[in-house]
């Protein structure tokens, strides 16, 4: 089969369930064999940084909730085949059954340029920080407590904060995710 003949679609799912529906229908394809008409199916995810209990975890959040990506020619049965997958809402940009629009590949190539340029860079952070401005403890066992910064250490990624603590000033040294501008 030519490959010229494939093309990009969006597959509208259920948001929070993209994982398990790509699952199902690469499962589907395979069941039906019909894996020549169907080379790639993505779901864009960017990488987040959250603080849990002290700890930086890295999370994958969906970068287009609800929307799959399918690189298939859409021939025969395969768009019946994948808009009878459980949790497939249908094709984007098809009226009601209709016939599925591919998308633009300048579009496919900003949304996987994207995609690419977010896992490259997932640890450069910007320092939304100046020294002598006011912040407020949002993690760990100072939460809830005001300080003013004192001292930034870019490499590190850490904050010298006076905090005052029972009528007293006291310097802690906090991450840049355990805290946030005073508003």
């Amino acid at each position: 089969m030519a490959e010229s003949t494939k093309k990009w679609y969006v597959v509208r799912a259920i948001s929070g369930k993209e994982n398990k529906i790509k699952s199902y229908i690469e499962s589907e394809i395979e069941r039906n064999n019909l894996s020549s008409y169907v080379s790639q199916i993505l779901i864009p995810t960017e990488k987040v940084y959250q603080i849990r209990n002290g700890k930086k975890i890295s999370k994958e959040r969906s970068f287009f909730p609800g929307y799959i990506l399918v690189e298939a020619d859409l021939s025969g049965e395969v768009p019946h085949v994948i808009r009878g997958v459980n949790g497939v809402i249908g094709f984007l940009g098809a009226e009601k059954r209709g016939n599925p629009l591919p998308i633009r590949m300048a579009e496919v190539n900003r949304i996987l340029g994207k995609v690419d340029e977010l896992a490259e860079t997932e640890e450069e952070m910007t320092i939304p920080y100046v020294i002598g401005e006011s912040i407020k403890v949002t993690d760990g066992p100072f939460n809830g407590f005001t300080g003013t910064i004192e001292n930034i250490n870019e490499e590190k990624k850490k904050l010298e904060v006076m905090v005052k603590i029972f009528g007293r000033k006291q310097p802690l040294e906090l991450s840049f995710l355990q805290v946030e501008k005073e508003s």
